[in-house]
């Protein structure tokens, strides 16, 4: 199989946004607060903007699964408060597990979380646990920054977040480490806000010792892992100036890299420093990079043929780039299939 392990519901259809934007309103107004009933996406809507979007894509490029979660961009968590995060949260969450009942075949949901800015982890555990055990989740993405770009929490090792690693260890479920939109007007959301917390999420994992506590936990670092296998030596270095142990021993038994890299040289890159065991086939498509590249006349998101072009990726190490590696990391996702016989 080709599992892709990133995939958001960019493609919703625009009554989510327009309540969203409701919603945004009624923060101020509590009088234009929309309520949850008033939002009415049929199941026919739903097919329609993933037939001729993702599931087209999918069926040209050669992916078979994709773990689904709402929209990175749209999590918002700096909008408005918990009860603001907790609501959309919920509506996101539920239209990607209705998603995964009309496609079962081609997708599977992963959950947002209802962060928000210096309120206690803990208040994301309801709805974590329901979308594990109604829903069939079988990841997360965690926000590090609900501020939005001004990084108000404590490092991601810091015993803030503890309360869902608890939770992730007791599911065995993974979490991509994956922000939302910046708000601030240093950081463009996607061209630097992602790769900045990607590197940021990465540095803080080497600087701390959180899997002495969490030996089980997993992280996803999405977009390649921002900077980290481009400047490998330098966390190599740092790691040994810090007298951590190395980079194999200290992070590689729990954090992950996913493909999302929109060029050949930058897969090369990846596949020769980071080891294949840490690497999951992703294309984050229809995402943040949605043209064509006009060096090579493909999509920049179609990752799976820079995979197949890389040279220095066998036979073996595609099959667990493609499958293998999603099916480790991502355990329920394995139980889920071989329930069906795959």
């Amino acid at each position: 199989m080709i599992i892709d392990c990133h995939g958001h519901y960019t493609t919703a259809p625009k009554a989510l946004e327009d309540w969203r934007n409701r919603q945004i309103a009624g923060i101020k107004d509590p009088a234009m607060m929309p309520k949850v009933s008033e939002l009415k996406i049929s199941d026919d809507e739903l097919r329609e903007s993933i037939i001729a979007n993702q599931l087209k894509l999918m069926n040209e490029r050669g992916s078979d699964l994709t773990i689904f979660s709402p929209r990175a961009s749209f999590m918002a968590h700096h909008i408005g408060d918990f009860n603001v995060s907790a609501t959309w949260a919920a509506i996101c969450n539920e239209l990607c597990y209705r998603v995964s009942q009309l496609f079962p075949d081609s997708f599977v949901p992963a959950a947002m979380l209802p962060q928000s800015p210096g309120v206690d982890p803990k208040t994301c555990i309801p709805e974590l646990e329901k979308c594990v055990k109604e829903y069939g989740n079988v990841g997360i993405n965690l926000n590090p920054d609900p501020s939005g770009g001004h990084w108000t929490s404590p490092p991601l090792t810091d015993r803030h977040w503890y309360p869902i690693y608890e939770k992730m260890v007791e599911y065995d479920l993974p979490a991509m480490v994956h922000v939302s939109t910046s708000c601030n007007a240093c950081f463009h959301t996607t061209g630097a806000h992602y790769l900045n917390a990607d590197t940021t999420a990465f540095m803080q994992l080497l600087e701390g010792n959180l899997f002495k506590d969490f030996p089980t936990l997993k992280f996803l670092i999405p977009h390649g892992g921002g900077a980290a296998p481009y400047h490998w030596g330098r966390f190599r270095g740092l790691a040994d100036m810090m007298k951590k142990p190395s980079l194999n021993d200290h992070l590689l038994n729990n954090v992950f890299f996913d493909t999302c890299v929109y060029h050949q040289p930058g897969i090369d890159l990846l596949a020769t420093v980071i080891p294949v065991k840490n690497i999951l086939f992703a294309s984050e498509m229809i995402g943040a990079v949605r043209g064509i590249d006009p060096y090579t006349g493909h999509y920049f998101d179609d990752t799976k043929r820079y995979v197949d072009g890389a040279k220095n990726i066998s036979a073996d190490d595609r099959h667990a780039i493609f499958e293998g590696n999603a099916r480790r990391v991502f355990s329920r996702l394995d139980t889920a299939l071989k329930a069906k016989g795959k």
